[in-house]
């Protein structure tokens, strides 16, 4: 009777899209987890870059794994890098990926086109191929790599490269947001535990209840 009922795949799919309540929800309750995360607030600071310029990087499947390895390597609040990996999601990565294997590309000097349903498909054509070449391991067939090192020389190389700069912006820009946020939040949980404090020792000490003596009627 009280139990949740299951989402179905296509609301599961929805929401990864556009939240429950909305991308501002969504976005006050990341700030909400981040200010409440129990260390200093450099640490956090540091985790949530970390986690912030993994998303940068074509890593998908484990962007989650990697903001908290980098986290970690620079002492970093392992929980904050693991939220900072949410600055790439449904609505921001098609941004990320165009600027990041466009920038890459012409540092590269490679020429193509970094349209979202260009990326998309060459995406699509690699994953393909690898899951043949997987599948060749155990029916006999002959493993093919021209899609793959077509991906990896014009899409995955130059993502990794590109995204390099815009990635070290927002993982600073992020850095400097958190940080002072963080402390902020410390000190008014501070203050009020202060007041807290304050207000039970000035509070009048309960009269003391007298023993009763052997001739007390009670």
């Amino acid at each position: 009777m009280f139990k949740r009922k299951p989402r179905s795949y296509s609301q599961i799919a929805t929401e990864m899209v556009y939240p429950r309540g909305g991308w501002s929800r969504a976005v006050q309750y990341l700030v909400h987890r981040i200010r409440r995360l129990p260390d200093q607030p450099h640490r956090i600071g540091r985790g949530f870059a970390a986690g912030t310029f993994v998303s940068f990087t074509p890593l998908f499947g484990i962007h989650l794994l990697g903001g908290m390895a980098l986290a970690w390597a620079i002492r970093g609040n392992v929980l904050a890098g693991v939220l900072g990996t949410l600055v790439g999601n449904p609505v921001t990565i098609p941004f990320i990926a165009v600027m990041s294997v466009s920038l890459g590309r012409w540092m590269l000097g490679i020429e193509g086109s970094a349209a979202p349903r260009a990326i998309l498909d060459e995406f699509g054509a690699a994953g393909s191929q690898l899951a043949h070449n997987m599948l060749s391991l155990f029916d006999g067939r002959a493993a093919e790599w021209d899609r793959l090192a077509h991906f990896a020389q014009t899409i995955l190389w130059p993502y990794f490269v590109g995204g390099l700069i815009p990635g070290l912006i927002a993982a600073v820009v992020g850095h400097y947001l958190t940080v002072p946020l963080v402390r902020a939040y410390h000190k008014r949980r501070a203050a009020r535990m202060a007041r807290r404090i304050a207000a039970l020792r000035a509070r009048p000490p309960a009269a003391a209840t007298p023993e009763a003596g052997p001739d007390d009627p009670r």
